[in-house]
């Protein structure tokens, strides 16, 4: 079992977002944020604008001309797509590293996590959903808990993975068992200290639907289906892989059928060499 001060420990070595992506997640939901306030909280940050514009000029959008500024960005692709980039590159300084625990290589679940946030975006528009950002985000960050766990996942893999092979258990209740506590759980804990949104957190706890209250919520079912997709698809998944539930009940309750998740796979894998490309200019 994790002691409370280990657990502090570990949440205090990672590094904290940067200010840039922490003011655009808070307006991010607001549909009175403008234009130029977004812009002007990108442009305070040098780094973050050239990589911003790196990535927007990549092949993955195939823009006719090349973007220089941005307001041209997000007068081009959105202020959506734009606050989306931010974040993927703000993000990759934690879920970049190797998780041996989880058997992720360097840049594994830094991958996934931007993978699974696409695919729920894309489930996100095609179901007209409001709160977008805040699902791409959440999808973003589902994972970061995983990012402190490693090692004692690692220590205690053997006895886990036991769990999950007599017992029919999740990884996650294998983790609770034998740890103390489970990746999302304490991805929720470390929501709550850099002050996330209440609704955020919750994303981020529940985002395997393990829990029955939270089965109604739109957007903790898109991350979860965003999820599941990408596991399916090989991305990244890890050590862990497919060993959760599945929720059939999800795609009725989205009236999402199984067609629209096969179209989903597909362009999703049309344009991987696209992403891959996007990302290795983040």
């Amino acid at each position: 079992m994790i002691s409370v001060q280990k657990l502090v420990q570990a949440i205090d070595q990672l590094k904290p977002l940067p200010q840039v992506a922490s003011h655009l997640m808070k307006i991010a939901d607001d549909p009175q944020a403008s234009m130029r306030e977004i812009a002007d909280i990108i442009t305070h940050d040098p780094l973050i604008t050239a990589d911003l514009l790196r990535m927007c000029n990549s092949a993955y959008f195939g823009l006719p001309r090349k973007i220089e500024s941005v307001q041209e960005a997000i007068t081009l692709l959105g202020l959506e797509k734009v606050v989306n980039l931010v974040l993927i590159k703000c993000c990759r300084a934690n879920l970049g590293r190797a998780q041996k625990g989880y058997g992720h290589q360097e840049g594994d679940l830094w991958r996934h996590a931007v993978s699974t946030a696409l695919i729920a975006s894309d489930l996100a528009e095609r179901l007209a959903a409001e709160a977008r950002p805040r699902i791409f985000t959440g999808a973003l960050l589902k994972d970061i808990g995983k990012v402190i766990l490693d090692r004692f996942v690692a220590d205690g893999f053997g006895m886990i993975d036991n769990l999950v092979q007599t017992q029919g258990m999740s990884f996650k209740t294998a983790e609770k068992k034998v740890i103390g506590v489970d990746h999302a759980e304490l991805g929720a804990i470390v929501a709550k200290k850099w002050q996330f949104s209440d609704k955020l957190v919750a994303i981020i706890q529940h985002h395997h639907l393990d829990c029955p209250e939270v089965r109604d919520d739109l957007e903790i079912n898109l991350v979860y289906l965003g999820d599941t997709v990408g596991m399916m698809l090989g991305l990244g998944g890890g050590s862990d892989g497919l060993a959760y539930h599945f929720y059939g009940e999800t795609l009725k309750r989205l009236k999402i059928s199984d067609r629209d998740i096969q179209e989903i796979i597909m362009r999703f894998s049309e344009h991987q060499p696209k992403i891959e490309a996007l990302l290795d200019m983040a």
